[in-house]
């Protein structure tokens, strides 16, 4: 017979390695957790500089992008709005936000030879570096930055801050629709006026893009879209922070 205190040491001998092969195994599992998201994280970085690259390439620029980072558009979608516009030459092309995507646009245009960019801006600061960075790369004459503070507006039976548009030109149709703005902040589902407020003025075929997409936000706003809109086919592309494209295609 062991005595009383032999086992109860043994158990605790048993316990305490019990316990440290636990633990062991949570520091194996979270280094794994780690080096996988490390290497995604590597992955993302390497494609995001291939987009970069790409960008410059295909649009023969002389001169740097704005940055691409924190609230900017990630160069993947950048890239995806260029080989959409360099392949299909719209002719009217609206954005809500105006950035680099504007730069990027406006480019794409002067290199068709023709169309025009009509950036719709809320902040007044923002709108004013836009316009500097489109002098600075020679595309004044390709591009519109329109001061459009966002005012309250209804849509759906409720209340939106949404871009004042009476900057736009009027009964035009728009080739390529380009959504990065309002802000998340200003409201739950804020970019959800662009389908009420902008849809109707799609030409057949328009394209439009919706940045941000992976967010809960502008997951709902897309299934919104898909029940208001059935003639808005959609589709989602892998982009850094997530993204749908739209085809209107309108019913005989």
């Amino acid at each position: 017979m062991f005595p009383v205190t032999s086992i109860l040491f043994i158990g605790a001998t048993l316990l305490l390695c019990a316990y440290t092969l636990h633990k062991v195994r949570m520091i194996h599992l979270m280094l794994h957790d780690v080096r996988d998201q490390s290497h995604k994280q590597n992955n993302c970085l390497f494609r995001q500089m291939e987009a970069l690259h790409g960008l410059y390439t295909d649009l023969g620029l002389s001169r740097s992008l704005p940055d691409t980072r924190g609230w900017a558009a990630s160069p993947d979608f950048l890239l995806e709005l260029t080989r959409h516009a360099l392949t299909d030459k719209p002719s009217v092309v609206v954005e809500c936000s105006s950035g680099t995507s504007t730069i990027v646009l406006a480019r794409c245009l002067q290199i068709n030879g023709s169309g025009r960019v009509y950036s719709l801006e809320h902040d007044a600061a923002y709108a004013r570096e836009t316009r500097r960075q489109l002098e600075r790369h020679g595309l004044t004459a390709w591009a519109d930055v329109i001061d459009a503070p966002l005012t309250a507006q209804q849509f759906a039976g409720a209340t939106w801050p949404w871009y004042a548009t009476d900057g736009l030109p009027r009964n035009a149709e728009v080739d390529m629709l380009v959504i990065d703005g309002p802000p998340q902040a200003t409201r739950s589902l804020a970019r959800y006026p662009a389908g009420p407020a902008l849809f109707g003025s799609l030409s057949p075929g328009a394209a439009v893009f919706l940045d941000d997409a992976q967010r809960p936000d502008e997951q709902q706003i897309l299934r919104r879209w898909a029940a208001e809109y059935p003639e808005m086919e959609q589709r989602q592309i892998s982009c850094e922070k997530g993204a749908a494209v739209l085809h209107y295609r309108p019913r005989a």
